[in-house]
């Protein structure tokens, strides 16, 4: 039996995680990456004042972009980057390096800093993917505050059956951002459809006139073949409704597992086609490098790196600024 939660919560209640000031994305991502930035400051203490430019200095800078989880892809295309532009503009002294390492990281990771354009398509649905733990259900709920906080109006699906809690917590977010959450009841102990969950959310996105709905999934192992063929299912039955939805499919990447997380793209973007992704807990990780890794494993068009998680507030995931990363990373 499928149910609607809504909130009774007056449509003009602040959130209470909302109450504190905002402050800017530059100022957020600052604070967001003080780990990574530390175990950089570790490596690159010294590196950019009172040297020449020399193998030596290559490979301390090496080390310090490796420890960061940038990757050895990433790391030999930022050093090259860094070579080219030594030759080219004679550069002598160490301290311009750290401006030269910063324009070629942000030029790695501009084709990752692409806006999510939901106003051509109403509904605009959702889908959300993921491992175990990364975090979608809270994910979920700051997305939904985002939106709201840019005028549109937003559904949630509760389509992750399988842990007990899930539907509980969705509809936690529901309560506090004041939005309807679809689910379905299990019947005797038994898992509820996922895709007849989702499919009756965005039926319902559709009379109702919503503007976005979020689609969540169970956390699911690469490895669970089962699973992985069950999230295609979903996909397909949400284009039963809608010819070309779902119109994003959001893969949440958790900071902390570095690398792992490039596997986890490349399975998921197989199996579903991945056109955005999430990175959250950036805040409470040493490898933010990461985003690097990830930007250099595309001879094409990566997925776009849509928000990343900066903190556990409400307005702590924000939309993926490049220039501004990479500023901070080297501040």
């Amino acid at each position: 039996m499928f149910s609607i939660f809504k909130s009774k919560k007056p449509a003009d209640e602040t959130p209470a995680d909302s109450s504190a000031p905002s402050t800017g994305f530059a100022s957020k991502i600052r604070q967001g990456l003080a780990r990574t930035r530390q175990s950089l400051g570790k490596q690159l203490s010294g590196l950019f004042s009172g040297r020449k430019i020399d193998e030596a200095l290559y490979e301390e800078l090496e080390t310090a972009l490796l420890t960061a989880d940038t990757g050895i892809t990433a790391t030999n295309h930022l050093l090259d980057s860094v070579r080219k532009r030594v030759k080219r503009d004679a550069l002598d002294d160490a301290g311009q390096l750290k401006l030269a390492l910063q324009d070629a990281l942000t030029e790695l990771l501009e084709p990752l800093a692409r806006p999510m354009e939901t106003a051509e398509k109403k509904p605009f649905v959702i889908m959300i993917a993921g491992v175990n733990g990364v975090g979608k259900t809270t994910t979920i709920g700051k997305l939904a505050h985002y939106f709201q906080s840019q005028g549109q109006s937003v559904l949630l699906a509760a389509g992750d059956t399988y842990r007990a809690a899930a539907q509980a917590q969705l509809k936690v977010w529901g309560e506090r951002n004041n939005i309807t959450v679809i689910s379905q009841e299990s019947e005797s102990g038994k898992k509820s459809d996922p895709s007849a969950v989702i499919f009756d959310a965005v039926n319902a996105a559709k009379a109702r006139g919503i503007d976005i709905v979020l689609a969540d999934t169970a956390g699911r192992l690469t490895t669970q073949a089962h699973l992985m063929e069950e999230i295609k299912k979903i996909k397909r039955v949400i284009a039963k409704v809608i010819a070309d939805a779902p119109h994003e499919v959001l893969l949440i990447l958790d900071a902390n597992t570095g690398q792992n997380a490039i596997s986890q793209l490349k399975i998921f973007d197989e199996a579903l086609g991945v056109t955005g992704l999430v990175l959250t807990k950036l805040d409470g990780t040493a490898k933010g490098g990461v985003i690097a890794a990830i930007a250099a494993q595309y001879t094409h068009t990566p997925p776009a790196l849509r928000f990343v998680g900066v903190g556990e507030g409400l307005d702590d995931l924000r939309p993926f600024d490049a220039r501004e990363f990479a500023q901070a990373l080297f501040d």
